[in-house]
């Protein structure tokens, strides 16, 4: 079982990485947004989780909220940083 779900993450960052690697010139413009999204709905799930004891919608509230306030956040950093 643990087996399994290390190959599926093993897997899952893979295609991850594969998929950045070949984005449009247009989208690496936008990285700011990109990476503040995916790091504010990290931050988000583990605060939202910490704060409700673990529970499963405050980890997906708090990442959905993280993750629409990295987004803006990066959207700020990319107005202000232009490529």
């Amino acid at each position: 079982m643990v087996k399994s779900f290390l190959m599926l993450c093993v897997a899952a960052g893979a295609l991850g990485v594969a998929g950045c690697s070949g984005m449009a010139e247009d989208m690496k413009q936008h990285r700011g947004e990109t990476v503040g999204t995916a790091g504010g709905a990290v931050a988000g799930g583990a605060v939202g989780s910490a704060v409700t004891g673990g529970s499963t919608l405050g980890t997906i509230g708090g990442a959905a909220i993280g993750g629409v306030v990295g987004n803006r956040v990066g959207e700020d950093y990319d107005k202000k940083h232009p490529r």
